[in-house]
């Protein structure tokens, strides 16, 4: 079968998502193929700290009834070391800007509801095997669902569909340079039927490793503790990671971890991954397809939003205008965001993770950093103002 769209999209993630949405508000033709079923992507854990930009933009697209209703906001944060606690508080530092806790899988259920009220068309559980014409005018995706194989037409290609997606594979070796750190840790993760601790977000080092204590809801929350890059789920017990939580969260106070039910548990390697070029012919990047970030800032889920309002901006101005000049920028205006967001990431990362022997000359250098934001009003605001995001960059 052949199909023929505008702007055919490759994933059905937040931002290929985000993507079909704005074009339809501005009158533009989309297809989106994911390689998922819809069960799946809807109920897939991942990010869960939306930056003020981003609960902006899903308001605006009327896409935000129910995070407002069912999101927590936060506006600050705890930051713990060897004992020690300062909180950054986000409105009275940044003008009134904050984050909002909200899970990935439930905006990305948000989204898909909304695109399918409107008429939009979806191919779930379909496998983009190609992306041909880029350097033309009509691109085409070639892609399989249900053993048969078919085809979109498009004016341009957008590849949502992350790091190990088609689309970055699809642009010229030659065209881009990566950057990457494989860092010298991962996260073990996990879910529980357990109320938060603590009424907003706490990141604590400890000399035993990291510790972030996080949430989904009011009664689910999301915790993490520092473990080695070989380490396996199943030398971890419930009782064991708790311990271990209770620990390093705690960090010489009396502060106490609530307990529940884990149901779901997972170790995340920490890594930072980027291209310095997202674009080639026809063929538009977002998203993990072209970068990602280690989750310590809070960043991936909107970054891979951030790019897309400037990409359906660039289509806009296409289509409504016929001029390219935002379609050609495309790669330099989201990489500035990106840039900021690769550093915060790997600052947040750095300071807060067990990396050297305690008492170290890289633990001093870490500590030094820490005190700094007990007595720099300054400091703690450039924290703020990446943490919440950067209205314009």
């Amino acid at each position: 079968m052949q199909l023929k769209t505008q702007v055919g999209i490759i994933g059905a993630g937040p931002a290929g998502l985000t993507l079909s949405l704005l074009l339809a508000k501005f009158g533009i033709e989309s297809i989106i193929i994911e390689n998922r079923s819809r069960a799946y992507v809807e109920a897939r854990v991942r990010a869960g700290l939306l930056e003020q930009n981003t609960v902006d933009l899903f308001k605006d697209m009327g896409v935000g009834e129910r995070m407002e209703c069912e999101g927590a906001e936060h506006h600050g944060v705890y930051l713990n070391f060897d004992g020690v606690r300062h909180r950054v508080p986000f409105k009275e530092l940044t003008g009134g800007r904050c984050i909002t806790i909200y899970g990935q899988q439930e905006v990305v259920k948000d989204l898909i509801e909304a695109r399918l009220a409107q008429g939009g068309e979806f191919f779930f559980e379909a496998s983009a095997k190609s992306i041909e014409g880029i350097e033309g005018n009509s691109p085409e995706i070639h892609f399989e669902q249900n053993g048969e194989k078919h085809n979109i037409l498009c004016d341009f290609v957008a590849g949502c569909d992350g790091y190990h997606g088609i689309s970055r594979q699809t642009l010229p070796k030659d065209s881009y340079n990566e950057f990457h750190i494989e860092y010298p840790f991962s996260w073990l993760g996990i879910l529980a039927h357990a109320a938060p601790s603590s009424d907003e977000l706490i990141y604590s080092y400890h000399q035993r490793g990291f510790a972030l204590s996080s949430l989904r809801s009011e009664t689910v929350s999301r915790l993490y503790i520092q473990v080695p890059n070989d380490d396996k789920i199943e030398n971890w017990t419930d009782e064991q990671i708790w311990d271990e939580l209770e620990i390093r969260l705690s960090n010489g106070s009396d502060f106490k971890v609530n307990r529940g039910e884990i149901f779901e548990k997972s170790i995340t390697p920490m890594r930072s991954f980027m291209i310095d070029n997202m674009q080639h012919g026809r063929l538009f990047l977002a998203g993990d397809a072209a970068h990602i970030v280690p989750p310590t800032g809070g960043k991936g889920l909107n970054l891979a939003v951030a790019d897309i309002r400037f990409m359906a901006a660039a289509f806009k101005e296409f289509y409504t205008n016929g001029q390219e000049h935002l379609l050609e920028s495309y790669s330099q205006d989201c990489l500035r965001r990106i840039w900021r967001a690769q550093d915060f990431s790997n600052f947040m990362t750095t300071l807060f993770h067990k990396q050297s022997e305690h008492g170290s000359f890289e633990y001093q250098l870490q500590k030094a950093k820490f005190d700094y934001i007990g007595i720099s009003e300054a400091y703690k605001t450039t924290i703020a103002e990446n943490y919440v995001g950067l209205k314009e960059i």
